[in-house]
């Protein structure tokens, strides 16, 4: 072998090298962040037992004190921010042969009213906290759902084109922009071809977006994402039909997406 052709073999496997070490870095990164959130979320479950876990109470001097904080708590009062948004049912329209999935469903089945939906449940969660709190309610009340899952939403069970509807809802605000595309990529390897999906992003230049972003690292399961929403939307363009794009009930908080499945 000529000196040039070692060289270039070299370089080449070089850059192969450089590529693995930062790919094993993302990864590292990435289940470094799921690990944090899953803790986060088992620890609120346990504190506050059978309260919605969602409650921001007690929140420390810092950020009480903030100039956007009193802002932020007017927005947040008094108005539905979750998956009880009547906005969410009237865009799904769920029914009675429906699969619903329910990615990062958190207490959703218990204090957002999804357990009076008439579509088939079926939650995913990190937190194995709140997958069990879960059974545990739907054991005592004697309700019939589909499943309930403890794993990540980039990696899911389920069958191909399986669901109907779906939601993820306050969940990819955690994630950067690689494991925010994963999470895309599975709602829509799920869903079936013209399947609605409604999800959510922070609005990360807002008064509102930051002081949720303290908020959550206060809480130890810091917000990642670094996506503007133009960004966000030309991430969605291979995978979904944006039927409907509204800023979140607060305010400039977030952005609201209804998604029609691409297949």
């Amino acid at each position: 072998m000529c000196i040039g052709n070692r060289a270039r073999q070299l370089r080449h496997i070089e850059r192969r090298y450089i590529i693995y070490i930062m790919c094993k870095g993302l990864q590292n990164k990435m289940e470094k962040q799921l690990e944090l959130v899953a803790k986060s979320y088992d620890k609120t479950i346990v504190e506050h037992g059978k309260k919605d876990a969602l409650s921001y109470d007690r929140l420390p001097d810092y950020i009480t004190n903030e100039p956007d904080y009193l802002k932020w708590k007017m927005e947040l009062d008094g108005k539905q921010t979750g998956s009880e948004c009547k906005e969410i049912k009237d865009y799904l329209l769920p029914e009675t042969n429906m699969k619903f999935i329910d990615l990062g469903c958190c207490l959703n089945l218990m204090f957002k009213g999804y357990d009076q939906w008439s579509s088939t449940y079926h939650g995913v969660d990190i937190s194995s906290k709140t997958i069990q709190l879960l059974n545990e309610f739907v054991n005592k009340n004697n309700l019939s759902i589909g499943s309930l899952y403890n794993g990540s939403i980039h990696q899911t069970p389920f069958e191909e084109s399986y669901f109907d509807i779906g939601a993820c809802v306050g969940v990819l605000e955690y994630y950067e922009k690689d494991f925010v595309e994963k999470a895309i990529i599975e709602a829509h390897r799920i869903l079936k071809p013209n399947g609605k999906f409604v999800l959510d992003i922070p609005n990360i230049v807002s008064p509102s977006g930051k002081m949720m972003m303290l908020i959550e690292e206060y809480m130890g399961r810091p917000d990642l994402f670094d996506m503007l929403s133009h960004e966000f939307e030309a991430m969605l363009e291979n995978y979904f039909e944006i039927e409907k794009k509204d800023r979140t009930d607060t305010e400039d908080m977030g952005f609201m997406y209804c998604l029609r499945c691409k297949k």
